[in-house]
């Protein structure tokens, strides 16, 4: 049987798919989808938080223009919430979220090798010259790396694709990080592959580019996360 908070979150995703509401939508008064849907305000905020962990809404308090609930577009932070917690409770394997990772990041930089240049692929070069700066903490450098990752997703021009990489990749974060004790040891060679791969996307090579991603990523989980 439905709970009653799950009214609210179905009413919500019906105004969406009927186009009622959309990004940057505000959603109406609690004391109105209360009324509407037959539940009590407590009931309408918690189908709120939930909706807004999911990243599909922003609450804002209080009161004037920000406050209230408005359609967010944050769908990435929503899936890699839910990522974090299930590998918390070890309910997903690292290695079956790593293996997922291959099957997207093969398919998108085979897609960025095949679209050509674009503003995705020039910031995938910014942030890799930037990673290979003298001096670099571990911290800074693996941040760098995720965004690098995201850039070539984003350059085969899929938002789907997209947001379920960010997702995995926030999930990951943490047992990448926890690797900084082979820091120096795995420096080097990980600033080689991603020029590698770059260089494989920019000249259009889309097969040498997803056996250099798969060998990259595969690489590193077999040294650090097993």
């Amino acid at each position: 049987m439905q709970r009653s908070h799950e009214l609210v979150i179905s009413h919500v995703e019906a105004a969406l798919a009927a186009g009622e509401l959309r990004v940057g939508s505000r959603l109406p008064a609690e004391r109105v989808l209360a009324a509407t849907l037959g539940v009590s305000r407590a009931t309408v905020r918690e189908g709120l938080r939930v909706l807004e962990a999911m990243g599909l809404v922003r609450i804002g308090v209080g009161s004037g223009p920000a406050a209230g609930a408005v359609v967010a577009a944050d769908t990435a932070a929503g899936l890699s919430a839910a990522l974090r917690l299930h590998l918390a409770s070890t309910a997903l394997p690292v290695r079956d979220v790593v293996r997922t990772r291959v099957m997207l990041e093969s398919w998108s930089v085979r897609g960025a090798a095949a679209a050509g240049p674009s503003p995705a692929l020039d910031e995938a070069a910014e942030l890799l010259t930037r990673s290979e700066r003298r001096g670099i903490e571990p911290a800074e450098f693996y941040a760098l790396d995720t965004e690098f990752h995201l850039a070539l997703t984003r350059a085969a021009g899929n938002a789907v694709v997209t947001a379920m990489m960010a997702a995995l990749r926030g999930a990951i974060a943490g047992y990448v990080q926890r690797e900084q004790r082979q820091w120096t040891r795995l420096v080097g060679r990980l600033r080689t592959e991603h020029r590698a791969v770059l260089e494989a996307v920019t000249t259009g090579d889309a097969d040498l580019a997803a056996r250099r991603v798969m060998a990259h990523i595969e690489g590193f989980y077999r040294q650090t996360l097993r």
